[in-house]
């Protein structure tokens, strides 16, 4: 919505008086944090994200500097975002700070954070020794260029709104990659679990171990952020899926450098990858919504299954998944993918949630989940390393199991650890679940500003 200048007058008279009485009151260092944004339109969803951007900079950095706010408020109107800061600190300080974030940081430019003294007296840059602010478009001095006039508005508008964008996508990329790394490193850090590398044992596996799979996670990290983009980039789901292949076959790649060739990971590479990229399809708002993103990754891989495994013949199955496929009709992780994985959304995710409410530690919470998706799910690597018969009484033992004991206790967990052992046992697909149950949930709890 566009604003006149009458109303844009009107706003900073207000912002002036608030500033005045907060002054007055508290006698503190204050902070005006506003945005600097060209033309009529002061604000919109984008803007307000830039917006929130700056506020978590301009928070995060403070506590950096060991700086303490005393009172924070904050106004968001059709004439822009405000935030109003008083501190228990020296005004040069302050400024040193603000002044950081607006040189330094990719979006700074669209921050104004001005430093103003308990006696309403307003800090220079010039005060640190620091310049004038520089211009968006040319990167001369920011004032000579409004005094003539250089650049249009809507060439300013331009740039501001692909600071914005990019900006913006960047925040994206980073929160979700590193959401996606934290729940891989919790799955495997939960403890313990039947058949898996865990923080105690490498379960029934003999080429890895934790430390394998942080050396895995940390090689992925780039990867998960790409996925991110490529879901921003793309206007068709299905065209999302195609262009996240290859990505995914060169950060398998990685993976096997980073493990010196073990495969910890190649089923999360697919599921996470997915995940990822349809949280780049969808607003910020929506990452919080466990449905919202499970229904993009299955518009995202719909027909999967037939496409891949249409054709088959029992001459052409090679893999242990094309070949289970045949014989029993399961259609493992690509059937879950193309059904929105329904095991993390309607066993997992619930499982987790009820277990944290219930007063269990985030471990006990996810070891409580795996067990109850296992229950729930056709594990493929249970077939391939145990048979049809074997995998599918372990199951069923373990849903009763759940009956008697919802969230097993951990002498029941390395009870069945042992015997997992003993059978060469590992539930790696269900693993994979567990690891995008982490990220579902952690993604609930993330504020989505």
């Amino acid at each position: 919505m566009e604003v006149t200048l009458l109303e844009m007058l009107e706003a900073r008279e207000r912002r002036a008086a608030r500033q005045q009485a907060l002054l007055s009151r508290y006698g503190s260092t204050m902070i005006c944090f506003t945005m600097n944004i060209p033309g009529p339109v002061k604000n919109s969803p984008l803007i307000r994200r830039g917006y929130a951007l700056g506020k978590k900079l301009l928070q995060q950095q403070l506590s950096v500097a060991g700086i303490r706010a005393a009172y924070f408020e904050e106004i968001q109107e059709i004439t822009g975002n405000e935030a109003i800061l008083l501190l228990d600190a020296d005004p040069l300080a302050v400024k040193q700070v603000t002044v950081e974030i607006e040189d330094y940081a990719p979006i700074g430019r669209l921050f104004d954070m001005d430093v103003l003294c308990p006696d309403g007296r307003k800090v220079d840059r010039q005060e640190l020794g620091r310049e004038g602010r520089k211009c968006l478009i040319c990167g001369g001095m920011a004032q000579a260029c409004a005094r003539s006039r250089t650049h249009s508005v809507p060439e300013l508008q331009e740039k501001t709104r692909a600071i914005l964008e990019d900006a913006v996508l960047r925040e994206d990329c980073q929160t979700a990659a590193r959401l996606a790394a934290q729940a891989l490193l919790y799955e495997v850090a939960a403890t313990p679990k039947p058949g898996l590398v865990d923080r105690e044992n490498s379960g029934s596996h003999r080429d890895m171990d934790f430390f394998t799979f942080q050396a895995s996670v940390t090689a992925l990290y780039p990867y998960f952020s790409q996925c991110v983009r490529i879901g921003r980039e793309t206007a068709d789901a299905k065209e999302t899926f195609c262009r996240l292949r290859l990505p995914g076959k060169m950060a398998e790649g990685e993976m096997l450098h980073a493990t010196a060739g073990v495969n910890t990971h190649k089923g999360a590479i697919f599921s996470m990858g997915i995940l990822c990229g349809a949280l780049g399809r969808l607003e910020r708002q929506q990452w919080s919504d466990p449905k919202a993103i499970l229904s993009e990754c299955a518009a995202m891989t719909a027909g999967l299954v037939s496409q891949d495994y249409g054709n088959l013949t029992p001459e052409t199955a090679k893999t242990a998944g094309q070949k289970l496929f045949l014989q029993y009709g399961i259609t493992g992780v690509r059937g879950q993918a193309e059904a929105g994985f329904p095991a993390a959304l309607k066993v997992g995710l619930p499982k987790l949630e009820a277990a944290l409410a219930a007063g269990k530690t985030i471990n006990e919470a996810g070891c409580a989940a795996l067990l109850a998706m296992l229950a729930d799910t056709v594990d493929t690597n249970m077939l391939h390393r145990g048979g049809y018969e074997l995998a599918k009484k372990t199951a069923e033992e373990i849903g009763a199991l759940l009956e008697k004991e919802p969230f097993p206790t951990k002498e029941t967990l390395e009870h069945l650890d042992n015997a997992f052992i003993r059978d060469n046992l590992s539930p790696g697909g269900t693993a994979d679940l567990l690891a995008l149950t982490y990220l579902l949930h952690f993604l609930k709890e993330e504020p989505h500003e």
